[in-house]
Formats: C-alpha cells, structure tokens, sequence
C-alpha cells in the first residue's frame, strides 16, 4: 500500500541527505519503470539494503520480451511449424497465447531453478549459484535478487497478473 504523498515526504524528511537523495533517485526510477508501488519499494531499497530497483528491472524485462514479444506483429515469422498451424487455419491469437504460456513457464521455471542456488538441482553436482545486482560499473554489489520466480506473474506490465495467459 503506497504512502500518502504527505507520509512519502515526511519520511524523507527524517532522513539524512545523501539517503534522501538517494530515494528520491529510487522512487522516479520505479516510476519511470511503471511501477505503482514506487515510494514503497524505494522505502524498502534504502532502509532494507534490498536490491528491488534491479529485481523489478528484470522481471519487467522477462516479460517484454521473451513473454509479450511473442504478440508482436511478424512474432511467429521464422517458426515454420507456427506457419504451417496458421495455413491449416489455426486461429493466431491462440498461437499467441500459447505461445506466451509456454514461454511464461519456461521463464519462471528458469527463475525458480536460479532462485534454488542449486540445492539439488538436475546435474546432481556439488556446486551452486546466485543472482546478484551489479552497479553501473559491471561489479557486483553484494546484494543477492532471491525469490524471482514468486514475483514474476505479478511483475506483469498489464497490471492483469497474466490472466490472458490462460485463458
């Protein structure tokens, strides 16, 4: 639940200035990335030390491209098998959707196998991983994007939470 502007303000008041300045940067950036939660996230950023800035990027980025991309005019051009299902006259905004759902759940299982860290992951191999943010300079900062998966149906652009995708 976002903060009233008056409550946003008050809270940044309370707040030194290099952290002030700081959310600021945070809560324009959220917005400019379309999220309706922006002041509560920015909050979040800088008082929890929690990298939401570079989760909501990526999810965002998951579905604009390889989810939404596939409603994309021209999307189903270079797939011989989608042009063979539309001349035998399959209806393309169902290729669409199936073609959304199918990559929806390859990216969240993606994710949710990234989100593991490789606790017993297919390779049976004693080694792990993490994602992590990095600055603008490449480096990683430290900070860990765990829990992906859990957010991306409610990363969706649309604000519909992917409810086209099945339907």
């Amino acid at each position: 639940m976002s903060d009233s502007p008056s409550q946003w303000r008050t809270w940044l008041n309370s707040l030194h200035a290099d952290r002030r300045a700081s959310a600021e940067c945070l809560r324009l950036r959220f917005e400019a990335l379309g999220a309706a939660d922006a002041d509560d996230r920015a909050r979040s950023e800088v008082m929890e030390n929690l990298p939401h800035l570079a989760r909501f990027a990526l999810l965002r980025s998951l579905w604009r491209a390889p989810i939404d991309g596939w409603a994309d005019p021209g999307a189903f051009a270079g797939l011989p098998a989608a042009q063979r299902l539309l001349a035998a006259g399959a209806d393309e905004d169902d290729l669409v959707r199936l073609a959304r759902a199918v990559a929806y759940e390859a990216v969240f299982g993606t994710l949710d196998e990234l989100d593991s860290g490789g606790e017993l992951n297919a390779s049976a191999m004693d080694v792990g991983w993490i994602v992590m943010e990095s600055g603008e300079d490449g480096a990683p900062t430290g900070r860990a994007l765990a829990g992906l998966h859990e957010d991306l149906l409610t990363s969706d652009p649309s604000g519909r939470d992917g409810a086209d995708l099945w339907r």
